[in-house]
């Protein structure tokens, strides 16, 4: 293991590391991001191995992170001051230890009964949580338009809590192409349509979710074989606007699983 205590912003070690934690085009092209806190680097070793850098901020790191570090000590190791740190971290409450890791490629499976496309999702914490909630839910593969925000980013993989890591993600994809290509039942969440429970989700079914303002577009609502709601409470000019995106994604990939038997 190499321990490199860094304390110049010039260095160009943590420069390299300020583009990976602010742009998602450095990400992309580097092929690399950054995980923060214990929960996610274990999440990652488990399924691709050791990191390829450890950061940690001068004598802040709690047991946690104290008891990782000592568990990967064939890592690399980077120690920063406190606010240099700061600033690659993507919360103000960080556990004390950030890795530097590649960035896996998608393997989708060869046969797939349970897919979700995601349209234009802005928010990286909404995305995150959308795909938390798909991995749980046993989606087999997620597809991100090119209007999403980043899934790697430091906030949507904090969101998403490992869940990158499990879930087939292909991103910047034509969402029309995917539709097409599906052999099963395409169903799109929107405010008005049949109900979600009216549907039947043993067959292969893949789920549409829209942007968190502007829904999801006419091109893809004309795309799908049907449009679908979650039924309300105070329907009509009472209605809730909307559930959240993450919120209606949840309900409905589990009313899937639900009829399925999952658990059962």
């Amino acid at each position: 293991m190499a321990f490199k205590h860094i304390t110049s912003r010039d260095n160009p070690v943590f420069k390299q590391l300020r583009k990976l934690a602010d742009q998602s085009r450095e990400r992309k092209k580097a092929a690399s991001t950054l995980l923060e806190g214990v929960h996610l680097i274990e999440a990652y070793h488990q399924v691709y191995g050791e990191p390829r850098l450890l950061i940690i901020p001068e004598g802040h790191s709690n047991d946690e992170a104290t008891a990782l570090i000592q568990q990967l000590t064939d890592v690399d190791t980077m120690l920063l001051p406190t606010l240099m740190f700061a600033e690659l971290a993507p919360v103000a409450s960080s556990s004390g230890v950030m890795a530097l890791v590649d960035i896996p490629a998608a393997t989708l499976p060869a046969h797939c009964d349970f897919a979700l496309v995601i349209e234009d999702i802005q928010d990286p914490g909404n995305l995150g949580s959308i795909l938390r909630t798909a991995a749980a839910a046993g989606v087999q593969a997620a597809y991100l338009t090119k209007g999403c925000t980043d899934a790697w980013s430091p906030k949507a993989l904090r969101g998403g809590q490992g869940a990158q890591f499990i879930l087939p993600l292909m991103e910047s994809v034509d969402a029309l192409e995917v539709i097409a290509g599906f052999s099963g039942k395409t169903l799109a969440l929107t405010m008005q349509g049949a109900s979600l429970y009216q549907q039947a989700l043993q067959e292969p079914v893949l789920f549409v979710v829209g942007n968190e303002g502007a829904g999801i577009s006419a091109a893809l609502q004309a795309a799908v074989e049907t449009c679908v709601t979650i039924p309300m409470a105070h329907q009509g000019a009472l209605a809730l606007e909307s559930l959240n995106a993450a919120a209606a994604t949840a309900i409905a990939l589990f009313e899937c699983q639900r009829q399925r038997g999952l658990g059962t």
